[in-house]
C-alpha cells in the first residue's frame, strides 16, 4: 500500500472517531481503555471505498477467485472489495441456519478457490482464523488474510505461527 493510501485511510479513521478512548468492555469481557468502533468505518462509503483501493492494490487480481469475510463486520469490507476488483464474493455465516439451506458459506466456492479473507479489526484473531477453518474445510485456498485495524494483541503471532498470511491496514498505535 502506499503511503499516502495508509496515511490517508489513518486520517479518515480518526475523523470519522472509529476510535475512542475512555473505558470499555470488549466482547470478550475484558476492560480496555480504547474501543474500535469499527461499524463507523464500515458504513462510511468514503472509508470503504479507501479501504478497498488499498486491499486491490494488494492483491493480484488474476490469482484470486474469491473474497470472503465473516458475518457481519466484514461484510462492507468484502462487497466493496468485490465492486472495485470483479471479483465475486462469499459471506461466512457464525453458524448454520437451521432453515433454507443451511450452509456456513453464502456465495459458490469451488473447490481449489484461491481466496482472500478480510476483516474489520483483530484483537487475538481468532474470528478471521474461524472464517480461514471455514474456507480451507470447503475446499477453499486462503492465499492472504486483511484486517482494517488490528489492535495488535495477538493476532501477528498466530497468523505467522500457522503460516497464513496477514495483513493489517493500519495497527492501533499508528490511530493513537
Amino acid at each position: 500500500m502506499n503511503n499516502s493510501s495508509k496515511e490517508n485511510l489513518i486520517q479518515l479513521l480518526k475523523e470519522n472517531n472509529v476510535i475512542k478512548f475512555g473505558e470499555f468492555t470488549l466482547s470478550s469481557g475484558r476492560q480496555s481503555d480504547y474501543y474500535v468502533d469499527m461499524k463507523r468505518a464500515v458504513t462510511s462509503p468514503i472509508i470503504l471505498s479507501q479501504v478497498a483501493e488499498i486491499i486491490a492494490e494488494r492483491i493480484d487480481e488474476k490469482s484470486i477467485d474469491r473474497i470472503a469475510g465473516p458475518a457481519l463486520g466484514a461484510i462492507p469490507l468484502v462487497t466493496a472489495v468485490s465492486l472495485a476488483t470483479g471479483i465475486p464474493m462469499l459471506m461466512i455465516r457464525k453458524a448454520k441456519k437451521d432453515y433454507g439451506t443451511s450452509n456456513l458459506i453464502e456465495g459458490d466456492l469451488v473447490e481449489g478457490d484461491q481466496v482472500v479473507v478480510l476483516e474489520d479489526v483483530t484483537t487475538t484473531g481468532n474470528s478471521l482464523l474461524d472464517a480461514v477453518k471455514v474456507i480451507e474445510e470447503n475446499g477453499g485456498k486462503v492465499q492472504k488474510t486483511f484486517v482494517i485495524v488490528d489492535r495488535d494483541e495477538g493476532a501477528k503471532v498466530i497468523f505467522k505461527e500457522k503460516r497464513i498470511a496477514f495483513e493489517p491496514l493500519v495497527s492501533i498505535d499508528e490511530l493513537r
